[in-house]
C-alpha cells in the first residue's frame, strides 16, 4: 500500500508540474531534474537563483522548498488557501488537475513588485488568521521534529540528576532527526488527543526508518530521550515515534558488554561512571527516636516502606546519606543492596527467567549493526525480543534448533545498533535491566539543558527552582 502511494504522489506531482513547466513556456524535460527543476523555478517566480543552494541545508530546505512551491502555483493565479493546502499536501491531484486545466495559465513571475500591482490579490480578515495559523502550525512542527523539543520530566527515575517537574529542551540536531515514521498525526498530539483520549495518528501510514546526519553519536553516558520499547506490545501497539517518551542516561553503546555488580555498572570490564546526583535505596536505622518528616520534606527526600522498627527506607545520593549519618538519632546509613541470585522481588527482569536482580545483572552484550550473536539458550532469551519485536523477523525453537522466517539458524546479525539505557535514581527506574535494549529507531534526542523547574510541593513563592533555571544537562 505504501509503495502504491509514493508511486502515484511521484507519478501525479511529476506528471503536473511537465504540464505546468510547458504553459511557463519551459520544456517538460526540466521539470524532472531534481535542483535544475528548482532553478527553473526560481526564474518563473522571480526568486533568487541562490535559493537552490538552502534546499540542500537540512531543516531550512523544509521552509524553502515550500515557499518555493506556493510561488510557482501563484504565478498561475492559484492564490487561494485551498489552492496552498492542496499544493503542500496533495500536489500529486492538483498540479495534473491545474496542468490539464486551460483556464489556468502562466501570469508571470509572482514574487516580483511588477506581479503584485498587475494581478493585486487582498486576503480578507479570515484568510489572513487561516494562513498566520497554518504557518505558525507548519513552523512549530517543523522545529519539533528537526530542531529542538520541549520536555518535561515526569517521574524520579533520573533524581537527583533531574527533578520531577523539570522541562528540558531536547536537540534533535545533535544525534540527527528522525524522519517521522507516522506523518499523519494531530499537530502537537503525541499519541493521544487530549480530551477525546483517541488516538492522535493515523497508522495506516507508516514510513520506514530514516534519520537526517547529526551532530554527532551518542556517547557513553549521554542524557537521552527516547520512544519507550515496550509500547511495541498490546494494549498500545504503538508504531516506534508514537511510543511514550523516556529519558534515561546511555550506560552502554552498540558493541559494549555491560555487567552491575553489587549495584556498581561495569562496560567492558571497567568500572562504569556513576552520576554524581544519582541515588540508591538506603536504610537508615536510628536510636528509636523518630526522624521529623518536615526535615525528610524540606531535604525533598524520597522514602519508601521498609518494615523493620526504627528503620527508615530513603532513595539518596552519598552525599545525603553522608549528612543523615551526623544526625544525632541515626546510628547506621547502609544502602539495600540485593545479592547475588536473588530473584528481583519488585518485577520482571529482562530476560524473563534469568537469574539477575537490578544490583547484580549480566554481563549482556550490547548489539551493533552487523554484529552476528551465536544462538543458545544463554543467548537467546536476550536476543529474541530485538530479532522479533524490533527487527521484523519471525523466532521459533524447536527441538532441532532455533528457526528465524522458517529457517533453520543458529545465528543471527542485527541490523540496527542498540543502547542500554539506566536511570541515575538506580533502585527507583524502569530501565533497560527490566525491559532490555533500546533500538536505534527509538532514540528522540540529547537532552541539552533545562529552562525551567517547578516544585510540586513548594509553596507558592518557592514553586519555581530558581537555581535550576538554564542549568546544563551532564
Amino acid at each position: 500500500m505504501l509503495i502504491a502511494f509514493l508511486i502515484i504522489f511521484f507519478l501525479g506531482t511529476q506528471v503536473g508540474l511537465w504540464m505546468l513547466f510547458v504553459k511557463a513556456g519551459r520544456q517538460g524535460w526540466e521539470s524532472l531534474i531534481p535542483f535544475y527543476r528548482e532553478y527553473i523555478i526560481t526564474q518563473l517566480t522571480g526568486r533568487p537563483n541562490w535559493w537552490v543552494i538552502l534546499l540542500i541545508v537540512p531543516v531550512i530546505n523544509l521552509f524553502i522548498g515550500v515557499g518555493l512551491y506556493i510561488d510557482f502555483v501563484r504565478c498561475y493565479g492559484r492564490r487561494s488557501f485551498l489552492d496552498q493546502v492542496g499544493t503542500i499536501l496533495v500536489p500529486f491531484i492538483v498540479f495534473p488537475w491545474w496542468g490539464a486545466d486551460s483556464s489556468v495559465t502562466y501570469w508571470g513571475a509572482s514574487a516580483t513588485e511588477e506581479f503584485k500591482k498587475k494581478y493585486p490579490y487582498k486576503k480578507s480578515a479570515t484568510r489572513e488568521w487561516a494562513d498566520a495559523i497554518v504557518f505558525a502550525v507548519v513552523a512549530a512542527t517543523l522545529i519539533r521534529t528537526f530542531l529542538i523539543e520541549a520536555y518535561m520530566i515526569p517521574s524520579g527515575s533520573m533524581e537527583r540528576s533531574l527533578l520531577t517537574g523539570d522541562f528540558l529542551f531536547v536537540s534533535k540536531i545533535n544525534y540527527g532527526p528522525r524522519l517521522p515514521m507516522t506523518p499523519i498525526a494531530f499537530p502537537f498530539a503525541h499519541h493521544t488527543m487530549p480530551i477525546t483520549g483517541t488516538k492522535a495518528y493515523w497508522d495506516g501510514l507508516e514510513m520506514d526508518y530514516r534519520r537526517l546526519p547529526g551532530l554527532q553519536k551518542i556517547k557513553r553516558n549521554d542524557v537521552v530521550v527516547f520512544n519507550y520499547p515496550m509500547e511495541a506490545d498490546a494494549p498500545y501497539n504503538r508504531p516506534v515515534d508514537k511510543r511514550e517518551n523516556y529519558i534515561k542516561r546511555a550506560i552502554g553503546v552498540p558493541g559494549d558488554t555491560i555487567a552491575i555488580i553489587d549495584a556498581q555498572v561495569y562496560v567492558n570490564g571497567k568500572k562504569g561512571i556513576t552520576p554524581v546526583e544519582g541515588q540508591l535505596m538506603y536504610q537508615v536505622i536510628t536510636d528509636g527516636t523518630d526522624i521529623n518528616p518536615d526535615r525528610i520534606y524540606d531535604m525533598r527526600i524520597e522514602t519508601f516502606p521498609i518494615g523493620v522498627p526504627n528503620s527508615y527506607g530513603f532513595y539518596l545520593t552519598p552525599s545525603l546519606a553522608n549528612t543523615i549519618k551526623g544526625w544525632s538519632n541515626v546510628k547506621e546509613v547502609r544502602p539495600v543492596i540485593y545479592p547475588k541470585g536473588t530473584p528481583e522481588p519488585t518485577q520482571d527482569i529482562f530476560p524473563q527467567g534469568a537469574k539477575w536482580n537490578r544490583d547484580n545483572y549480566g554481563p549482556v552484550i550490547v548489539p551493533h549493526q552487523g554484529w552476528t550473536v551465536q544462538l543458545n539458550d544463554q543467548t537467546a532469551p536476550i536476543y529474541e525480543r530485538a530479532i522479533t519485536i524490533y527487527e521484523g523477523n519471525t523466532f521459533e525453537k524447536k527441538t532441532d534448533g532455533y528457526y528465524i522466517n522458517g529457517n533453520k539458524s543458529d545465528s543471527y546479525t542485527f541490523k540496527m545498533n542498540y543502547f542500554w539505557m539506566m536511570g541515575d535514581n538506580r533502585h527507583n527506574s524502569l530501565d533497560s535491566r527490566f525491559w532490555g535494549f533500546v533500538p536505534e529507531d527509538h532514540i528522540v534526542g540529547k537532552a541539552l539543558f533545562v529552562w525551567l523547574s517547578l516544585d510540586d510541593k513548594g509553596s507558592f513563592f518557592d514553586k519555581i527552582r530558581w537555581n535550576r533555571i538554564f542549568m546544563g544537562i551532564h
